[in-house]
């Protein structure tokens, strides 16, 4: 980000059988029926002063954004995954894995132009207690751009207890697959509006990463984490959720546990569960996809040194530019749309692209979020469901699996 940026300028098998018996044990409530949404897509080749027309465009279209949040506290979930440091080669991470920071200020400068009493933005720094703005200082980015987008605009690293003074108990309204409750920091408890600011990717465990899985790390390390304590929150984040992806341990005796100890353990099918739940503990109000600016192949770049790194694993991520904005009502609505623009068939399902493994890469066979979301009440994945309004699919798609597949032919590795 140019540190003279101005305001104006911001401006299949065992899974698949118990799968089948998971919604009755999920207490699903009859009340959870999927509506139908407006999803907006908007072709937008950059970040530059195309952006806040083209969004404030956008969110008329889906019926505005004062009727959201006009007087409201809204919090708005960002996507930092990963370290700072974590590049793919010599590429930018907002032009690549996390919400470029022209996206977040012109969303931020938007909502207080409709009228919103108070702006926080939340992310869970990857292993430290920092603060947002150092975390974003570390990326090269200048947070004060952002601060200065609206009045009353404040940051959070909810990756642990942070300004709270205690955590916030999210029930999954019904009951749950893997968990029945989350513990969360306390500024998605004190929101009265909550807005998912995602990244158009693809993912190594569930196929996609859109609105939906940017919630996962609405969950503190602290609690889920590999550092968290046996019986209470550790003090500071450490380390990934590998509780989450296989279940090797347990969270704190102070959380609430696992529901059913029974169920298959691998990422694949628990992941786009406790996606889901979460989406269902804290609903999401607005989901908005910034596909301007990407990469192909998976959410981050595998190194040599990584755990889930494979020898002579073929490179089939890279940097790439689909030029394309999508806003929705509903999450599984918006992210139905972003598979689509991806070139994904949001109505496939395990052991079809994109929810199949692939040979040499450290990718799972994984069910499909949006069908669950579907089944729980978080929207319809069906886009004949839903009202898709502004430039055609058709006309902004993004072919990812052909890129991928391209470079794996050339035989590019890392």
């Amino acid at each position: 980000m140019k540190q003279e940026i101005t305001r104006r300028e911001l401006l299949g098998g065992s899974a698949a059988t118990a799968a089948g018996c998971l919604l009755s044990r999920a207490r699903i409530s009859q009340a959870a029926v999927s509506r139908p949404a407006q999803v907006s897509v908007a072709r937008c080749r950059t970040y530059g002063s195309e952006l806040v027309p083209t969004m404030e465009k956008m969110f008329d279209q889906i019926g505005g954004l004062g009727r959201l949040v006009k007087g409201k506290t809204v919090a708005v979930k960002v996507n930092f995954i990963g370290n700072p440091w974590r590049r793919l080669d010599t590429a930018l991470t907002e032009d690549t894995f996390w919400t470029h920071p022209r996206v977040i200020g012109a969303v931020v400068h938007l909502l207080g132009k409709a009228g919103a009493n108070r702006i926080r933005v939340v992310e869970g720094g990857m292993s430290t207690a920092e603060s947002l703005e150092e975390f974003m200082l570390s990326a090269g980015w200048e947070p004060r751009y952002i601060l200065n987008a609206a009045p009353r605009v404040e940051f959070e690293n909810t990756n642990f207890l942070g300004y709270g003074k205690k955590y916030s108990r999210l029930k999954v309204p019904f009951g749950g697959w893997i968990f029945p409750a989350y513990d969360l920091n306390h500024s998605y408890e004190d929101c009265d509006v909550f807005f998912s600011v995602a990244k158009l990717k693809e993912h190594m465990t569930t196929g996609f990463t859109l609105s939906m899985k940017n919630i996962y790390g609405i969950t503190p390390t602290t609690v889920y984490g590999d550092g968290a304590g046996a019986d209470e929150p550790s003090l500071r984040p450490h380390g990934g959720r590998s509780l989450f992806h296989g279940a090797k341990r347990k969270p704190p005796k102070s959380a609430p546990q696992e529901i059913d100890l029974s169920l298959p353990r691998d990422g694949g099918f628990r992941i786009p569960r406790i996606t889901v739940e979460c989406c269902a503990a804290r609903p999401i109000d607005l989901a908005i996809i910034d596909g301007i600016h990407t990469v192909t192949g998976g959410e981050v770049p595998r190194f040599k040194t990584d755990a889930s790194y494979v020898p002579g694993m073929p490179r089939n991520m890279l940097p790439v530019k689909p030029g394309v904005l999508i806003a929705g009502t509903t999450c599984v609505a918006a992210d139905a749309v972003g598979m689509a623009v991806m070139g994904f068939d949001p109505l496939a399902d395990r052991g079809t692209e994109p929810f199949v493994k692939i040979s040499g890469l450290p990718r799972e066979t994984s069910d499909n979020t949006l069908r669950l979301g579907e089944e729980v009440g978080l929207g319809f994945r069906d886009l004949r469901k839903n009202e898709v309004v502004g430039d055609p699919i058709s006309e902004v798609a993004f072919d990812f699996k052909a890129v991928r597949e391209r470079l794996r032919r050339e035989g590019a590795t890392f």
